[in-house]
């Protein structure tokens, strides 16, 4: 990955990097997770995989899972985030979910430019990913606007997705605790989305993919609407440079 990277990206973090096995005595429960460095640099940036029998392990959709997680997704939003001098301390600290994930879920979107997928079993886990997230936008609405019980949510997980029962049963019940978390992931793509094509339509042979990104990440979360008013001027500056 790491000189298309440098292609992509003008800011990098400083903060280190790390790729851990989950604890034993957590990794039962445990999902694959970021935990953010230390703001003095004390301990890395760490992802986290749980692996409770490594002759079981599938790692099909690892790929994603790293770009999502760890790097350009989480560990680069969060770091920059962090390492931005000029922002308020509470902006440095500060998140907004369709803003975090939806970076995360647009940076599994960067995969083939950043020369990954490669191999169809890793692509496959990509467009596997891009599955539950469309089913999870169908069950958060479903059981938060239009009456869904808990039982129909999961069978419509099972009936959509390669999925056992007891990981259905996890999603359902956590998007009855969280209603819309799970949507915001995908608004929140989407709208980076529509802004890069925005750039790039604008902009033509001017337009820049690294500018571009360290525009979006070089001044922390925010709520989306802010944000397309920044790029909007962003591209403006552009435009008359």
């Amino acid at each position: 990955m790491q000189p298309q990277l440098d292609r992509l990206f003008g800011l990098t973090p400083k903060a280190k990097f790390e790729v851990r096995q989950t604890e034993a005595f957590r990794a039962a429960s445990a999902s694959a997770e970021y935990n953010p460095p230390a703001p003095d640099g004390s301990w890395p940036g760490i992802f986290y995989v749980p692996i409770l029998d490594a002759t079981k392990y599938n790692t099909v959709g690892m790929e994603s899972l790293f770009l999502h997680e760890a790097i350009p997704g989480h560990h680069y939003q969060i770091s920059i985030q962090m390492e931005q001098e000029g922002l308020p301390r509470f902006r440095q600290y500060a998140w907004y979910g369709a803003f975090g994930e939806g970076w995360a879920l647009y940076s599994e979107s960067l995969g083939k430019e950043l020369g990954l997928y490669t191999d169809p079993y890793q692509y496959f886990g990509r467009l596997s990913g891009e599955m539950h997230r469309a089913i999870r936008l169908v069950v958060d609405v479903g059981m938060h606007s239009k009456g869904w019980t808990r039982e129909q949510a999961i069978q419509y997980s099972l009936d959509n997705e390669q999925t056992s029962e007891e990981d259905a049963i996890a999603e359902i019940e956590r998007y009855m605790a969280i209603p819309g978390q799970a949507l915001s992931y995908k608004i929140g793509e989407l709208k980076i989305k529509e802004l890069r094509q925005k750039a790039e339509r604008e902009l033509g042979s001017d337009f820049s993919i690294s500018a571009f990104h360290d525009e979006i990440l070089k001044q922390g979360v925010m709520p989306l609407a802010v944000l397309e008013k920044r790029i909007n001027d962003w591209i403006a500056r552009q435009k008359q440079a």
